[in-house]
């Protein structure tokens, strides 16, 4: 038995491959987040996710995912504490920056530690301070559930969206 995709209002039926199913993943609309740890070295390092969602609000936990071929994967799964930043729209060039391949080491002028010791980047519409909680295994992701211990607010602008493989406004 075939897998079958409808997508749409006049539920158009497409064969569920790999890119169909991307495609319409990406018919939904997410914020992008950098998440950032120090890495053993000591480098403070980001990387852009836009698979950011709460899981609870009694304990406070948050989950993210990361490819398991990552560049950054070991370094990510190992990490005791990370950070969440919300990117704001007039954060699209670190979104499209910490996406790219052994491009994570973050810029001195885009973050300051937080109490937990992972950076926090400057501007951000928010930055939720994290430690782990528990890692599940999702595919060819990992699921990364962080207990949020700390929540630093940032610039009341607009989020960085993204949608149908674009950066978006709400405007």
């Amino acid at each position: 038995m075939g897998w079958w995709l409808i997508i749409g209002d006049w539920c158009r039926i497409v064969s569920l491959d790999t890119r169909a199913f991307r495609d319409a993943l990406g018919q939904f609309a997410t914020g992008v987040c950098l998440v950032t740890l120090v890495n053993e070295r000591g480098l403070a390092q980001a990387v852009t996710v836009n698979s950011f969602a709460s899981v609870s609000l009694d304990p406070p936990l948050v989950l993210w995912s990361l490819q398991k071929d990552s560049d950054v994967y070991e370094q990510y799964v190992a990490a005791p504490h990370f950070a969440i930043a919300i990117l704001s729209s007039e954060q699209q060039d670190h979104s499209s920056s910490y996406a790219l391949k052994d491009n994570h080491e973050l810029a001195a002028e885009h973050f300051t530690l937080g109490e937990n010791g992972a950076p926090l980047i400057s501007e951000a519409l928010v930055n939720f301070e994290c430690h782990l909680e528990q890692s599940l295994d999702g595919g060819d992701h990992t699921i990364l559930v962080g207990r949020v211990t700390r929540i630093v607010e940032g610039s009341p602008v607009s989020p960085l969206v993204f949608y149908a493989g674009q950066y978006r406004s709400l405007e």
